[in-house]
């Protein structure tokens, strides 16, 4: 059984000061006992512009972000899945929203790039968000192995595509992190909802990691980081303000009723590999 920590904020412009707070509750989540800490969707900056997001993008493997998150790590011996960054990629008008995972030495083990973009206009108001305008969309499913089990990574707007935790599964995910900056019609309407169905749908603990509050530039987002178990229950939140929130992961009783209750074995579509249709 290990614990782990899902840490909300309220990023601004200003990458220094986002940093700081993320460093303070990075700490606040390794007294609280945790291994691992997820920080939430672009925790190190929320731009004035959208656009903003290319003048702080890193190089892959360097930056002033990076080195942050392997200094922190390795002085906390903590285990830290960073939200998102922005590193820049092939094309030069948009960079990746990538998901790192760091390990407790400050190495980087895994890397996801957000797959599912936010292109939408919000429902009954005049809201809209054309992420793939500035962002690099992922093509790589992503697992890894983790102090508190295997771990499925994804990202925010990925939460409404339920074949992908499938897929993860598929890979030997036993909990999904879901680092999210969330509107707050959608999230209102939404949230919980839907990280409650992906945990009960794949028998998987579920570590929702939010940014909350109104931002320096004027967007709100939803917060409510929560914790579920693989049975939907929620097991820790935190509604508004940042702040850090914590559960244990007992994969045995996970395995246990994995193997009382089959559903993942029971599948007949889309993800029985090498299975022939009947003649």
């Amino acid at each position: 059984m290990g614990i782990v920590a899902a840490i909300q904020m309220t990023s601004g412009h200003v990458v220094a000061e986002n940093l700081a707070a993320a460093g303070k509750l990075l700490r606040e989540a390794k007294d609280a006992g945790a291994e691992v800490a997820c920080l939430p969707e672009n925790f190190a900056f929320i731009g004035l512009r959208d656009a903003d997001k290319l003048q702080v993008a890193e190089t892959d493997g360097a930056g002033p972000v990076q080195a942050f998150l392997s200094d922190c790590a390795r002085e906390l011996g903590l285990w830290i899945l960073a939200g998102t960054i922005n590193i820049r990629g092939g094309d030069g008008d948009r960079v990746a929203n990538a998901s790192l995972l760091i390990d407790a030495a400050g190495r980087r083990v895994a890397r996801y790039d957000k797959i599912h973009l936010f292109d939408v206009s919000i429902p009954g108001r005049n809201e809209q968000y054309r992420e793939s305008t500035h962002v690099l969309p992922g093509r790589k499913i992503v697992v890894a192995d983790t102090p508190v089990g295997r771990l499925g990574l994804s990202v925010c707007y990925d939460v409404r595509f339920p074949e992908l935790y499938r897929e993860l599964v598929s890979k030997g995910a036993e909990w999904l992190a879901m680092p999210a900056a969330f509107t707050v019609p959608t999230g209102r309407a939404h949230w919980e909802i839907l990280l409650r169905a992906r945990a009960i749908e794949n028998l998987c603990y579920v570590v929702a990691p939010a940014q909350t509050g109104t931002h320096t530039n004027g967007r709100d987002t939803f917060g409510d980081t929560l914790i579920a178990d693989y049975w939907g229950q929620v097991l820790s939140r935190l509604e508004k303000g940042a702040g850090v929130v914590t559960a244990a992961l007992d994969l045995a009783k996970q395995a246990e009723t994995r193997a009382r209750f089959p559903a993942l074995e029971n599948r007949r579509l889309g993800l029985v590999r090498g299975v022939a249709e009947p003649a």
